[in-house]
């Protein structure tokens, strides 16, 4: 169901009294108001929203008027549960992450924050399947990082570019090739990894542990073989990876920034300057694969269609990388398509080529990510 940006969607909630029997039901109602909602919202003082393809969209049902405070608080008390940690950290620092899942519909990832003294809430949809390489278009390729045995492999790009899915896809390509021990680290778990051929321990912070540290640190006594950290957020966590993939251990997790290029200056600049060159040696010696992702609209307006920039380590990337040379990084993608290194410019031409993508959408996406 497409509609116009901003536009009310009318929605057919009947029976639905704001009491947390209903939540459930609201929920499912507000994913099916279209066939690609990535992002469920509700703030007081609007009628619930989804996000779906890039655009925000307005939620309608006969009779609803715009979420009070309560109502807003009381969804959120739903989705949060018995879970203390959560509430705990919401009361101290204004915001919590949790899980939530509706059975048999769909997982989500849960925001919980204070604005303007009342509870709003942001829901990212987690599909209930884990995703593939192939059903998220991504290279076959990238299937080779279960060959690895030790390092560093990131995803990175903004919010909402795809990188949980992506993560999600090079684990379960590890579960079905290796038998190994794969423990994940995750605020909060998202997608839900049974067993194949790998064991798969999931640990969750603040049900399953206290913080990423103490759970990086507990994962070097138990024996891993492959550590997934959901998001390398802080110095400490950055440490903990760059230990692990020293000491043997194959490290996959995801960081907010633009490029390949700009990635390991992103992590060197996150520490102290006297200890950003020896942080920048380390990482550069330690990485195995930085693949950068953005989504862009799809032309016929479908949905969105990943792109992706993918820097391998090499002889001469780790020169360009420890001069801090961007132009040699860029120089050196581009002349290794052979060995599945890619840019996102030259990815980008090609789907609007292919009449993927509108040109004025592509300008945009190439420059400014």
């Amino acid at each position: 169901m497409a509609a116009p940006a901003n536009s009310p969607i009318a929605l057919d909630i009947s029976g639905f009294n704001r009491g947390s029997s209903d939540t459930n039901s609201l929920l499912g109602a507000m994913l099916r108001a279209h066939e690609h909602v990535s992002d469920l919202i509700f703030s007081p003082g609007r009628l619930p929203q989804v996000e779906a393809m890039g655009q925000l969209l307005t939620v309608q049902a006969p009779g609803m008027a715009p979420f009070t405070a309560d109502d807003t608080r009381r969804i959120a008390a739903d989705l949060i549960g018995n879970n203390k940690q959560a509430i705990t950290t919401l009361r101290e620092q204004g915001s919590c992450d949790v899980s939530y899942a509706l059975p048999g519909v769909a997982r989500f990832r849960v925001n919980v924050f204070i604005q303007r003294g009342s509870c709003a809430v942001v829901m990212r949809v987690i599909p209930t399947t884990v995703p593939t390489l192939s059903s998220l278009g991504l290279p076959a390729h990238l299937a080779s990082v279960a060959e690895l045995r030790e390092g560093i492999v990131l995803v990175t790009g903004s919010r909402g570019s795809g990188k949980s899915s992506t993560l999600a896809a090079l684990l379960d390509c590890i579960n079905q090739r290796r038998t190994c021990h794969i423990i994940t680290i995750e605020d909060p778990i998202e997608f839900l990894h049974m067993h194949k051929r790998a064991t798969v321990h999931q640990r969750e912070l603040h049900s399953d542990t206290p913080d990423f540290i103490q759970a990086m640190r507990a994962a070097l006594r138990q024996a891993p073989n492959v550590i997934f950290v959901s998001e390398l957020g802080t110095p400490e966590v950055m440490e903990m990876a760059l230990e692990a993939a020293e000491t043997g251990h194959l490290v996959l997790s995801s960081l907010n920034a633009g490029d390949a290029a700009s990635t390991v200056a992103r992590i060197a600049s996150a520490f102290p300057a006297a200890e950003q060159r020896a942080i920048r040696t380390r990482l550069i010696k330690a990485f195995r694969c930085i693949i950068s992702q953005r989504l862009l609209p799809h032309r016929n307006g479908s949905g969105r269609v990943a792109v992706l920039e993918i820097l391998k380590s090499h002889p001469r990337a780790l020169h360009c990388l420890e001069c801090d040379d961007r132009a040699a990084v860029v120089d050196l993608i581009r002349e290794s398509a052979a060995e599945g290194m890619q840019l996102f410019e030259e990815e980008i031409q090609k789907l609007v080529q292919a009449g993927v993508v509108d040109p004025e959408v592509a300008a945009v996406y190439a420059n400014n990510g």
